[in-house]
């Protein structure tokens, strides 16, 4: 299997043109290539395929296999590949996902993808402000935010002490998220900055979250915390993240980065 390299701030998965190439059991193939000291290592696995209602599409695994919706950081490295490889040499462009049509604009410097905006959509709120639960015998305050996929977004005091591999897997496997969630634990810097870890659902604590930011974002500015522009840093890096009052969609802005590409050689089972 062909396959490119890629990642936003630090959120990096395996694409593969699936323009060119086929994988017949993509969630099995996200397994395979995503641990880090035994195989290529990624937070999973995106195709990057043809669609009848968008200039791209993109599919998504994460690193145990189990499909999402959507990737912000995963997005913008679609829109880069697709832009510079020539399968949609277009600017605006459009990208169908999981959770829908989404618009891209690329900063292009001499042939080159710099940075990408991606239309978000409207963030919609899916808890009370905030509202409680219990992880492992302590109570937590979460606002619940939906950019395409779930996410339940913490404000803390501090937020590098957190054991995140520890207590991780019980905030995502919380009996309030029947399809587990992503948890974002945020620390809230001034009103124009946030910082703030992830732990992803199937793939752990990343580097760096699109959709997660996003959603911490537009939580931080419905509690009253931030302004409606604001930096979010992550451990790979900053996003942008605006949110236009007037039409109520959210816009993410970030870089994109092509690593190396490659070949692999799938065990013989997924390719039946």
């Amino acid at each position: 299997m062909k396959f490119t390299k890629m990642h936003g701030i630090s959120n990096d998965y395996v694409y593969v043109n699936a323009f060119e190439e086929k994988v017949k059991d993509p969630a099995a193939a996200a397994r395979f290539v995503s641990p880090r000291r035994t195989s290529v290592g990624s937070d999973g696995l995106i195709l990057i395929a043809p669609s009848d209602k968008a200039d791209c599409r993109m599919i998504m695994y994460n690193a145990d296999g189990s499909q999402g919706a959507m990737c912000g950081n995963g997005i913008r490295c679609v829109g880069k590949y697709a832009y510079e490889h020539g399968i949609a040499v277009k600017n605006p462009m459009t990208v169908e996902t999981g959770s829908g049509i989404k618009t891209l604009v690329l900063d292009v410097q001499d042939g080159k993808v710099m940075s990408v905006t991606v239309d978000m959509g409207i963030p919609e709120q899916t808890s009370a402000l905030p509202e409680e639960i219990t992880v492992d015998g302590r109570a937590y305050s979460f606002v619940g935010i939906s950019v395409g996929n779930p996410h339940a977004v913490y404000f803390m005091e501090e937020i590098d002490s957190l054991e995140l591999e520890k207590i991780g897997p019980y905030f995502e496997n919380h009996f309030r998220f029947p399809d587990r969630t992503n948890s974002e634990f945020v620390q809230i810097l001034d009103r124009k900055h946030l910082r703030m870890r992830v732990w992803e659902r199937g793939s752990g604590e990343t580097w760096a979250c699109g959709t997660g930011a996003t959603a911490v974002a537009a939580a931080a500015i419905l509690m009253g915390y931030a302004e409606d522009t604001v930096t979010v840093s992550l451990l790979g890096g900053d996003l942008t993240i605006s949110w236009d009052r007037e039409t109520g969609h959210i816009y993410m802005t970030g870089p994109a980065e092509e690593v190396f590409q490659g070949e692999i050689i799938l065990p013989e089972e997924m390719n039946r």
